[in-house]
């Protein structure tokens, strides 16, 4: 996990997006918060935020491609989803 950002905000985003409930869902979404968070606006956040709300499975259907996302999500964050160059994986 990166850096824990100083921001309030950012912070509780990460904790959140750290913590989804399992290693592949942190590792996904945790991933992807440490890839883009610093580029984000506040419109971004809040999008960001609302993602969180969502089932982990849905995430995941939509970064694999396997889903669509609902309209209020497609755009240019899912489309960075999708992409799935973020995730570490410790060898």
């Amino acid at each position: 996990m990166a850096a824990m950002p100083s921001d309030p905000e950012l912070k509780r985003l990460a904790w959140r997006a750290h913590h989804r409930g399992t290693k592949e869902a942190d590792m996904l979404v945790g991933g992807f918060f440490d890839a883009h968070h610093e580029n984000w606006s506040v419109d971004e956040r809040a999008l960001f935020e609302a993602m969180l709300e969502e089932q982990d499975v849905d995430i995941m259907a939509w970064a694999h491609g396997t889903a669509e996302p609902p309209e209020r999500f497609a755009g240019p964050m899912t489309d960075a989803l999708t992409k799935l160059d973020y995730i570490r994986i410790p060898r």
